[in-house]
């Protein structure tokens, strides 16, 4: 039996798309993914820049082929509103950038503008080893970073606003970046000692080496949950998994604690933690609610989303 077509109709919301419908004709049993593709077809549009909604209730319909058109209460006549999101930036390249500040800063300001940055009546004593080696792992942390967003990370969502890219990018280059080399790279700081604490700094590699290692295996077990293109959610499981909501969050705090003890416990290491647990909380706690209301009973609901004992 053939689909029957409905025929929506369509007004702009917002900034004006020049060549966009006034309706269109799609199969009650098309995905949403399909009325995105034809709308951004007609109109000769993006289809990243696209949101659209129903004009009823302002229900978001997602671009997803996982929801069928009549299943989001749309009917022959439904009218519905598509805005212009603005100019798009993939997620991954969002990512890329936001890892490669810190990632140039730190070698940039320890080894080339140090003599500049710290103006000194005496000659300016070269960097320790500790700080050399605070810098090598503040290295390799970003340099997974960046690798895990090249060949790693899978997203949900292709794109954002492109004007998100500087907020979001911020985190990383003032406080991973910046303020974090100024401060652990200084001739003041504790970690200029010729002599570093054993404790601290065996210990702190131990963290640093453990957090890498299960953050990344918890990284590679959300990649494995799902293949390319697929937006089906599932329930994650594993190392890590069944303690907390989001151990890949849990390994990162870690894997930080490790650089904080290792930098003889840098004010500013220590700054960076607390900003960047506070934000990994409210998305850990925001994905157990998700997890709870999208697969219910399946779902075994965890004592803790991030941080065993605490939150």
């Amino acid at each position: 039996m053939a689909s029957q077509k409905i025929v929506l109709e369509i007004k702009s919301r917002g900034k004006p798309i020049r060549k966009l419908p006034k309706s269109i004709s799609v199969d009650r049993d098309a995905s949403a993914a399909s009325l995105y593709a034809a709308i951004s077809q007609q109109a000769q549009f993006s289809l990243h820049r696209l949101r659209i909604t129903k004009a009823s209730d302002g229900t978001l319909i997602k671009n997803t082929k996982d929801t069928v058109i009549e299943s989001t209460g749309l009917r022959n006549q439904s009218v519905i509103y598509v805005k212009d999101l603005g100019p798009q930036v993939a997620w991954r390249t969002v990512y890329f950038v936001e890892y490669l500040g810190p990632l140039i800063m730190h070698p940039l300001l320890l080894y080339v503008l140090r003599p500049y940055i710290y103006r000194s009546p005496t000659p300016l004593p070269a960097p320790s080893d500790l700080q050399r080696f605070t810098c090598l792992l503040l290295v390799l942390h970003f340099v997974k970073r960046e690798i895990e967003t090249v060949f790693v990370h899978r997203f949900s969502l292709a794109t954002m606003p492109a004007s998100y890219i500087i907020r979001n990018s911020a985190h990383y280059w003032i406080l991973g970046g910046a303020n974090l080399a100024y401060w652990v790279f200084a001739p003041g700081s504790p970690t200029a000692r010729s002599k570093a604490n054993p404790i601290l700094l065996y210990s702190g590699i131990a963290l640093f080496v453990f957090g890498q290692l299960a953050n990344l295996n918890a990284h590679l077990t959300l990649r494995n949950l799902r293949k390319e293109g697929d937006t089906t959610r599932k329930i994650p499981s594993g190392f890590g998994f069944n303690l907390v909501t989001c151990p890949n969050y849990l390994f990162e705090v870690i894997a930080w604690l490790g650089v904080y003890l290792v930098s003889s416990l840098n004010w500013s290491v220590l700054l960076f933690i607390v900003v960047g647990s506070a934000t990994m909380m409210r998305w850990a706690s925001q994905k157990e609610r998700r997890y709870r209301r999208e697969f219910g009973d399946k779902y075994k609901r965890k004592r803790y989303v991030m941080l065993p004992g605490l939150w």
